[in-house]
């Protein structure tokens, strides 16, 4: 699980090449092992169908799921949500994030769904025990052939549904070919309008993804810091008896304002809420959080808002 969550976030902090190829392998080499080790078709006229689908599209289900849960953005979306208050501008921040992450989890199923389309083993386990794709793949053989069909999967000798499993196979490996080139060509779009739509240019922009990593990377080892030095010292009062030393901790309002979605706003080239917070904290919220003029909608850009201290030991 470890193993999953780390190339999962990998791909959702770095719309990259590597990345995405990383997710691929991943699920490719899932899908094999199924259709390999544990997937064994029933043959059977009442449980084909809903063998051959379940084995197709509930662990893309999954793969979808797991994509949010182990997003960053997701939680830095949901946490509070219910109980802070949120503008109109914020609720359609949000919306627009939640399409990226929708987006970016969507890779991991779609491509589960295409390899296991390119293998053909689910797809013509499912077909063959479909009543309405019976009619069609018997339409010019005897009688007996709707009767044979949902045993095509385990029964390659007779010539005639040799022919029809050939027939199968191809259908799922044009199916699945015709995905993976949807895939591409949404990746190369979708790609091509954000960085059209970037605020800044494109060394500006590798700059400012530096800085994010470099952010997360030193708030999760300063938060440890100062977490394990506030425990000792109130561990050790406790033993003691004695007064805490002072140890500052931000506010919950802090922890607010460098938690919410971030807009980037060109006139001040401020990289993070965190960045924001420490330049203008002297502001009120309403100037930090609610003053849109002059801001740009960023989130379709991967690594926004998906800085944070997510690692944790419970996935």
């Amino acid at each position: 699980m470890e193993k999953l969550k780390a190339v999962l976030e990998l791909q959702s902090k770095h719309s990259s090449a590597l990345g995405y190829g990383l997710v691929t392998l991943l699920t490719v080499g899932g899908e094999k092992i199924f259709s390999q080790v544990v997937f064994k078709c029933p043959c059977n006229a009442t449980w084909n169908l809903p063998y051959g689908l379940v084995f197709l599209l509930v662990p893309a289900l999954a793969l979808f799921l797991l994509g949010y849960a182990l997003n960053t953005r997701t939680w830095r979306l949901l946490t509070g949500c219910c109980t802070l208050s949120t503008s109109s501008s914020s609720r359609s921040h949000s919306a627009l994030t939640c399409l990226q992450i929708s987006l970016a989890a969507s890779l991991a199923p779609l491509t589960w769904v295409a390899v296991a389309l390119l293998g053909g083993s689910f797809y013509e386990c499912a077909v063959s025990g479909s009543v309405p794709m019976a009619k069609y793949l018997c339409r010019n053989l005897n009688g007996n052939c709707t009767t044979k069909l949902p045993k095509v999967p385990c029964n390659k000798q007779e010539a005639e549904m040799q022919d029809i499993l050939n027939q199968l196979k191809a259908q799922s490996q044009v199916i699945g070919w015709i995905l993976i080139a949807v895939i591409i060509i949404v990746l190369l779009v979708v790609t091509s309008i954000i960085r059209c739509c970037s605020p800044i240019s494109y060394l500006h922009l590798k700059f400012w993804e530096i800085y994010s990593q470099k952010e997360e990377q030193i708030l999760q080892t300063e938060a440890t810091e100062h977490a394990t030095q506030l425990a000792k010292e109130n561990v050790k009062c406790f033993f003691e008896c004695t007064n805490p030393k002072d140890c500052y901790t931000p506010s919950s309002k802090a922890w607010e304002k460098i938690s919410a979605l971030y807009t980037f706003n060109p006139k001040n080239q401020f990289y993070s809420l965190l960045h924001k917070y420490v330049n203008r904290k002297e502001m009120e919220m309403s100037d930090l959080l609610c003053s849109r003029e002059g801001d740009t909608v960023v989130a379709a850009l991967s690594f926004v808002d998906a800085s944070g201290m997510a690692k944790t030991d419970g996935m």
